[in-house]
């Protein structure tokens, strides 16, 4: 088992992962019911998906003896009504600065455009990604 979760009540729940004993609370949007005073069930969907690119491209960036400490992400959610769903999300990646060639700015991109969240989710959710290299 990877996590344990118990609603709370009042639209919010805790999750707990096991490995570590970390915890986050989940909350409903102001848009849902919600008093949004916490993550989303689906605003933790999309940054889900940023961290997971920004860590899938960390690995190859310490294999290639580069640092991406700093390296700041923009995450915008987009809803679609009937059914609700998340319906676009944007992602802008602000890369600290490199002295990296462009072939492995690509490499990094590519790799982030292709982690395993982003596998993970529907084709027809839009994903924007733009990556900004200081």
């Amino acid at each position: 088992m990877t996590a344990s979760i118990v609603y709370k009540g009042d639209l919010r729940c805790e999750c707990t992962h096991l490995q570590s004993g970390s915890t986050i609370e989940t909350d409903a949007p102001t848009d849902n019911r919600g008093k949004g005073e916490r993550f989303s069930p689906t605003d933790t969907v999309c940054v889900a998906l940023a961290t997971c690119m920004i860590t899938t491209m960390g690995i190859r960036a310490a294999d290639m003896n580069l640092d991406l400490s700093g390296a700041k992400l923009d995450v915008t959610k987009h809803m679609l009504p009937n059914p609700r769903r998340i319906g676009k999300i944007e992602i802008v990646l602000r890369m600290p600065q490199t002295n990296l060639e462009d072939k492995d700015k690509q490499l990094l991109q590519t790799i982030g455009d292709n982690c395993p969240v982003m596998k993970s989710l529907h084709p027809d959710l839009e994903v924007y990604t733009q990556y900004i290299w200081a």
